[in-house]
């Protein structure tokens, strides 16, 4: 049974189609690539999913509720989390407070700032820390961490409301190879094991062919296939949309089209 249906989804401006009609599902326990190249749509989408873009047409049926524009506070307090493309964090404050701050956010007791954050909710921030690999780390201020320790408190800030769905912008964007294959293999770990579902969007071709069990492509705001690795890589419509042509499609060519395009 299907976690997500988004049905007919639908968003114009000035006349421009940017998604056109767009349904799919997504069930728990799935990572769902969205993927397609520049100006196809995606980042319209997934706005439109997180609350911070109203559709014009469509419904976003979470658990068959329709959250098609409830505001993004209003979508997060129902389960769904969201990491993006550009981690950003307090980096004034402790990794510890950071996430200690999305808990408190989640709990409704955000006027709680005003008195010492290291009092509340310390051993369930150290928990969501210890998932991720990041709990040695706990008492450092997030300004001097690594990049891909950042992406990983982000991670865990978004996992601080308990979600159902992980709605994930670009996750491995600057990262280094190893940084993003660590990064991706924690998420597909905490998939499986918390019974997440989730979407993702993503330029690097090599990440969404390793991590990605099924993916859903656009182009001018439709949607023009979906399925499995095999599917995607031998579609006639993607591989036009990518290239042009007819010509074999693999990851390699894929990633370096869509940098090139992006450039």
């Amino acid at each position: 049974m299907a976690l997500l249906k988004v049905n007919n989804l639908s968003k114009h401006f000035s006349g421009v189609k940017a998604v056109d009609n767009v349904s799919f599902e997504l069930a728990a326990g799935e990572l769902l690539a969205l993927i397609g190249p520049n100006g196809a749509g995606k980042s319209t989408c997934f706005n439109m999913l997180n609350g911070q873009l109203r559709p014009d047409g469509g419904t976003i049926l979470l658990e068959g509720q329709d959250i098609a524009g409830m505001a993004p506070r209003e979508i997060w307090r129902l389960g769904v989390g969201r990491t993006f493309q550009v981690a950003a964090t307090f980096g004034s404050m402790t990794v510890l407070e950071n996430v200690q701050m999305a808990l408190l956010s989640h709990a409704g007791k955000l006027r709680s700032i005003l008195s010492r954050t290291g009092a509340h909710y310390r051993e369930q921030a150290m928990h969501l820390l210890d998932q991720v690999g990041m709990g040695a780390q706990a008492d450092r201020p997030c300004s001097v961490l690594a990049y891909g320790d950042v992406k990983r408190v982000e991670l865990c800030i978004a996992l601080a409301n308990k979600p159902k769905l992980l709605l994930m912008d670009e996750p491995a964007a600057g990262m280094g190879p190893r940084e993003r294959d660590d990064l991706m293999a924690l998420t597909k770990r905490l998939v499986v094991e918390q019974n997440i579902a989730v979407l993702f969007t993503e330029h690097s071709m090599d990440v969404v062919f390793a991590y990605a069990d099924r993916m859903i492509v656009l182009a001018r705001g439709n949607l023009i296939a979906e399925g499995d690795g095999g599917s995607i890589r031998n579609n006639e419509k993607v591989r036009e949309v990518y290239f042009g042509s007819g010509k074999t499609f693999s990851i390699k060519d894929t990633a370096n089209s869509i940098r090139s395009n992006a450039a």
